[in-house]
């Protein structure tokens, strides 16, 4: 029994019974609320109607405050990147973060995050994150064009100033959506603290943010990376987040600039160093349409004209809008031109192409045309300037070639970009620090005369140098060019072999412009053999469009390069055979050709009134290729523009067709009206029908009366065939009613029901959702209306719209823009509206910041930003009176707000700005001082400031005074007749009149009699005007690790402070001892009638004083014995216990006396009580009498009568 253990019986299930069913509704979610309900009603009634009634309005305001206003969808079907700004303190994981999340997203490590860097994460939405670094100047701009900012708190520090000085930045300037990263949680070695300090971080950022914000938690780092998964949970947030559209966002076009080509002149530039600069600016436009010719804001540089905007394709476009390029996908999905990533990345003067060895393999086993160049650039021998002074150029086909030797001397002279590395000590690693040539130009013209005779021998030494080394390079590069044997593609021959017939057909054009078309003719024909003669800049539209037809004619011409290189062989046989027939050969075509080009030297109306022409042809080949990489841009070739379109004032007939043949006859005969038509359009057929339709008609100007065809048969017959088509058509007219009688009252009825439908089944909907709808039809308005037309000609009509990738050309840029260029600081384009680019008076509400230490004082300058600026300017703080008088404060208020008038830019009502008091350096204080909201766009506001006039009275008489030194002359005294004045002890008065004499003095009444020591001020207002200073902030012009250190007008304070002047105080504003002499009052005196009529009690009582009293009257002082001290003190304490047994047993006496009372009281409520009761008897007894007299006094008189 005891090694086998007894099995327990398993449980069986039962398949079937009402326990079975149930669990199978149960499993299929059969049983609802509503089973439960209809089974147990009582259950859920309403137990308590206030109960429910309290329920319901909590469900209904919870509902409530979800609504927001809602706003058009302006979103574009494309949106642009969403704007990720990474905030943080130094050294808490900003750069680390990004590069994990841009390697989650493309799987690709970025090594400097230098600007934006534009991702695609997902088939609907792209990223562009940039870092912003401890610059207050970054912080406020990168808030202005945030969509979502990650904000990176170190847990093991905590809180740090700047998390809390961006938090209020962008709480004035619209906040958008905040995510909080908890970063170094691998430093907390106990979990009971970590829970702790978890709890407490997010607690306190709930706070500043709102309730349930979303922290995340990125527990430690491996391998320098954040962990892998808790990244991808992060990435997963950010691409499904909803963004909230913001008020100056949605109504304002602005572009995070994220490249940036500085296009002047460099002969200018060579000339004059510190010229402006024409400056080329890419980016995402964002916000609203983008008109040409409108005025922007760069923050940190200034408001600009914009010269000329273009739209480019999409540099990191969607997937879904994505064509078949050559491109790799890893290359497709990142796109950040400030780092440096990407195949092909330009500089002023170079092109740098990155290519991975992986990719060179392949290119190199698939030997195709676009690779050549990247090929003879690896395999390459010579330096690119020996091959360039060994080359020649020919400028036209057929013309003299241009050796080096040829060039001015001016484009020798241009300089290029240099290099230079400087070791920076605070982030230990190397900075790359552009070293322009302007700065050596001007080391070089600062020497003197003849220094610069020196140099000019030097430069002929150099330049004999130069040539001769030019020679050797030639040399050089021709003897390698023999070793090196390279076999070209077969097409390469056929297309040498067009580009030969088409040199010889230009030898017959007429004119030069004749010959201008026909070389445009011939390149768009010659493929890449004529791609080597192009600039090579090519836009990448026309490279879009180029590909797909590249990718289809490059299959069909692969397949006949092996037909071709045989028909070769047997063309070459033929052509030496026929020599010298060659002429009469197509003579038919060269005569057609020759009336062609006679036709074309006709006045060309097109060329009169626009200039040039330029013929569009009929089959769009693709772009011009050089060296099988570059693509060249020919705007008026492109298929979306095209501009000088084909002269309809011209007759270009097709190719000669033979009209001998029948085949060509037939082709054109049905053209006739002899042909043979379709039976809906030939004439005998049509003529026939309007014969039956019509039939008899009369001619209403002549009377006539034609008879149809009908009436010339027979009468008989005739009648015969009426009758039965009459009963046919009756027949068919019947069922034909009862169709359309069925078919109309089907229609009623679905639209009753469609009526009663909307009018009652829409219970749920309210005025939210009515006005969500309206929105919702708006924004598909929005969008319908110019889906159809082409990006070309909505440019025009409706400007850039939001998401276009665009270039931005802005001439007249400071220098230092480009010099001291730095792209860890962003560049944003903020457009402004038409007025937004005038400055004039603004009035603000503003509020001191109550983290800021201290108060803010009037005419301090003050740095603002509103709207897309920073700037300088002089505020004037004042507060509003119960007389609607704007009083000038010295000081802001402490907790309260007070308004503010400032000279600036106009900025629309309603925006929200903030002030800093300094931007250089960082302050161990919160930088933020105030922030406030703008009011008013005008000077309606007087700001008044309160001027005391101090005078002092000279003459009194009675009430009358007159005063001195208020004034200085008569006509002062009679602008002021009239004023009241006060004195310091509170006596009102009023000026009366002016005297002649002191000047300035007047005469005065006042309520009382004035003393000659009291002071009489008189108040005034006097009109205070605001500063005019708009200084803008030019933060990015400083120079490279110095542009946080913009500093503008300082303050009386700070200039006292550094120029070392002390203050030296009126001597009359210092603290005094104050020393109070004795007052002595005058007897008070008290006439004789007035003590007659007083009372005996306040009469003044004549008593004598009493003298001093004689010294032998004075009782002298006894002196006990010790006997008599002992019996004093045995006296005094008898004398203390019997006081204290006295006051005990009064004590008892009254509490017994109080018990007495209280027994008393009991006694006389009874007696009371019974006196009551008795008398209630007696009256009852009396009033029983009463009515036995009155019934026996009734009967009697009853029986009398």
């Amino acid at each position: 029994m005891e090694g086998k253990v007894k099995e327990q019986k398993r449980h069986q299930q039962k398949h079937s019974g009402p326990k079975a069913e149930r669990k199978k509704l149960k499993k299929q979610g059969g049983t609802t609320d509503e089973d439960e309900r209809k089974r147990n009603p009582k259950a859920f009634a309403v137990q308590s109607a206030v109960r429910m009634a309290k329920t319901f309005h909590r469900a209904q305001d919870i509902k409530t405050k979800k609504h927001h206003i809602p706003l058009v969808d302006r979103t574009p079907l494309e949106p642009p990147p969403v704007v990720i700004v990474v905030v943080g303190p130094p050294k808490v994981g900003k750069t680390t973060l990004i590069r994990c999340l841009i390697k989650n997203f493309t799987r690709q490590k970025l090594g400097d995050i230098c600007g934006p860097v534009t991702i695609v994460s997902g088939k609907r939405r792209r990223l562009t994150f940039m870092e912003c670094n401890n610059d207050i100047n970054t912080m406020i701009d990168l808030a202005k064009v945030a969509d979502l900012v990650l904000m990176l708190i170190d847990a093991s520090f905590g809180f740090e100033m700047e998390t809390f000085e961006f938090l209020n930045i962008c709480q004035v300037h619209g906040f958008p959506r905040i995510m909080g990263v908890l970063t170094h949680l691998d430093s907390f070695k106990n979990n009971k603290t970590l829970r702790k300090t978890k709890k407490n971080l997010k607690h306190r950022f709930w706070t500043e943010v709102y309730q349930g914000a979303k922290l995340f938690y990125l527990s430690g780092m491996v391998y320098g990376e954040y962990q892998t998964q808790e990244v991808k949970n992060l990435g997963r947030f950010i691409s499904v987040m909803k963004f909230r559209p913001l008020v100056w966002q949605t109504s304002h076009p602005y572009a995070l600039v994220d490249r940036m080509e500085d296009l002047t002149d460099p002969e200018s530039i060579r000339t004059d160093p510190k010229c402006d600069r024409t400056v080329s600016l890419y980016g995402y436009l964002r916000g609203t349409y983008l008109k040409n010719k409108c005025q922007v804001h760069i923050p940190g540089v200034g408001d600009f004209q914009v010269a000329d905007v273009n739209f480019l394709p999409d540099p990191c476009s969607l997937p879904d809008a994505q064509k078949k390029r050559a491109l790799n996908e890893k290359e497709r999905l990142l796109y950040a031109p400030m780092a440096g990533v990407g195949g092909v990345v330009y500089d002023r003067d170079a092109v740098y192409i990155d290519l991975p060895a992986n990719h060179v393999n392949q290119q190199q086993e698939e030997v195709r045309p676009t690779t050549e160049l990247v090929q003879s650039l690896i395999d390459t021998h010579a330096t690119l300037d020996a091959k360039m002074a060994a080359s020649k150029v020919s400028l036209f086909s057929g013309s003299a070639t241009l050796d080096p030797t040829g060039i001015d001397e001016q484009s020798r002279e241009e300089e290029s970009l240099q290099e230079k590395h400087v070791w920076d000590p605070n982030t230990q690693r190397n900075r790359r620090k552009v070293v322009f040539a302007e700065e050596e130009e001007d080391d070089v013209s600062s020497t003197t005369d003849d220094e610069y005779g020196d140099s000019e021998q030097e430069e002929d030494e150099d330049k004999d140098n130069l040539s001769e080394f030019l020679k050797e390079a030639r040399a050089k590069s021709e003897k390698s060019a023999k070793n090196v044997t390279y076999t070209p593609p077969v097409k390469r021959q056929k297309l040498e072999k067009r580009k030969e017939e088409g040199e010889e057909m230009l030898a017959f054009a007429d004119s030069e412009d004749d010959l201008e078309m026909s070389e445009e003719e011939e390149s768009k024909e010659e493929g890449e053999a004529a791609r080597a003669r192009d600039s090579g800049h090519c836009s990448e539209e026309d490279e879009e469009e180029s590909d797909d037809e590249e990718s289809e004619n490059e299959s069909v011409e692969e397949e006949d390069d092996a037909d071709d290189t045989v028909k070769k062989q047997t063309e070459s046989e033929e052509e030496e055979e026929q020599g010298a027939l060659q002429w009469k050969d197509g003579l038919q075509q060269k005569a057609s050709e020759a009336f062609l080009r006679q036709q074309e030297a006709a006045p060309n109306l097109r060329k009169l009134i626009y200039g040039s022409v330029v013929e569009a042809s009929d089959s769009e080949d693709e772009d011009k290729e050089l060296g099988g990489l570059f693509r060249v841009s020919r705007p008026h070739n492109s298929t979306k523009f095209q501009a000088n379109a084909l002269d309809c004032s011209r007759f270009n007939p097709d190719t000669f067709h033979d009209w001998d043949l029948e085949e060509m006859l037939n082709s054109i005969r049905d053209c006739f009206v002899t042909g043979k038509w379709e039976e809906g359009q030939d004439a005998a057929t049509l003529l026939k029908e309007d014969e039956e339709l019509y039939g008899d008609f009369e001619d209403l100007e002549t009377g006539e009366i034609h008879k149809g065809p009908t009436e010339q048969q027979d009468p008989a017959e005739q009648n015969d065939e009426d009758d039965e088509k009459e009963e046919a058509e009756e027949s068919q007219m019947k069922v034909d009613d009862d169709e359309d009688q069925k078919n109309k009252r089907l229609e009623k009825k679905r639209r009753l029901k469609e009526r009663f439908d909307a009018e009652y089944d829409d219970g749920d909907a309210t005025y939210f959702d009515d006005l969500k709808e309206e929105m919702q039809k708006q924004a598909e308005l929005n969008r319908t209306e110019f889906e159809d037309v082409d990006d070309e000609t909505r440019v025009q009509y409706e400007g850039f719209r939001p998401g276009m990738y665009i270039r931005v050309e802005i001439s007249s840029l400071p220098c230092e823009f480009v010099t001291n260029f730095d792209p860890h600081y962003p560049i944003i384009l903020g457009g402004l509206a038409s007025a937004e680019g005038n400055v004039g008076y603004l009035q603000m509400r503003l509020k001191k910041h109550r983290w800021h230490g201290r108060i803010l004082k009037t005419r301090d300058p003050l740095i603002l930003s509103l709207g897309w600026r920073r700037f300088q300017t002089i505020p004037l703080y004042h507060i509003e009176d119960h007389n609607g008088r704007h009083r000038l404060l010295k000081y802001t208020p402490q907790h309260m707000h007070c308004g503010a008038s400032i000279w600036g830019p106009v900025t629309p009502q309603g925006t929200g700005f903030l002030a800093v008091q300094s931007l250089a350096g960082t302050k161990a204080n919160f930088r933020i001082a105030a922030t406030g909201v703008v009011l008013d766009l005008d000077k309606s506001v007087t700001v008044m400031k309160k001027l005391k006039l101090i005078g002092y009275p000279y003459k009194i008489f009675k009430n009358t005074c007159f005063v001195k030194g208020m004034f200085n002359t008569l006509l002062e005294v009679a602008k002021f007749e009239g004023a009241s004045v006060r004195t310091v002890s509170g006596v009102r008065g009023q000026i009366k009149k002016a005297l002649s004499t002191p000047l300035g003095a007047y005469r005065a009444t006042f309520e009382d009699r004035l003393l000659m020591s009291d002071i009489v001020f008189l108040r005034s207002w006097y009109p205070v005007s605001v500063p005019q200073l708009y200084n803008p902030v030019t933060s990015l012009l400083l120079p490279v690790g110095q542009k946080d250190n913009w500093e503008g007008m300082r303050t009386l304070g700070q200039l006292k402070h550094d120029l070392g002047i002390r203050n030296n105080p009126n001597t009359d504003s210092l603290y005094k001892p104050l020393v109070r002499g004795q007052r002595r009052f005058n007897p008070l005196h008290i006439p004789k009638e007035l003590q007659k009529a007083l009372p005996f009690k306040s009469k003044p009582k004549q008593q004598q004083p009493k003298g001093k009293i004689p010294r032998d009257l004075q009782r002298p002082s006894v002196i006990r014995e010790p006997h008599e001290r002992k019996v004093a003190a045995l006296l005094h304490a008898l004398s203390t216990v019997h006081n204290h047994k006295r006051k005990k047993a009064h004590m008892v006496q009254h509490a017994k006396h109080k018990e007495f009372l209280q027994q008393k009281e009991k006694q006389e409520e009874a007696k009371l009580k019974r006196q009551k009761e008795a008398r209630k008897k007696l009256y009852r007894v009396m009033g029983q009498m009463d009515q036995k007299k009155q019934r026996s006094s009734l009967k009697g008189s009853s029986q009398e009568n």
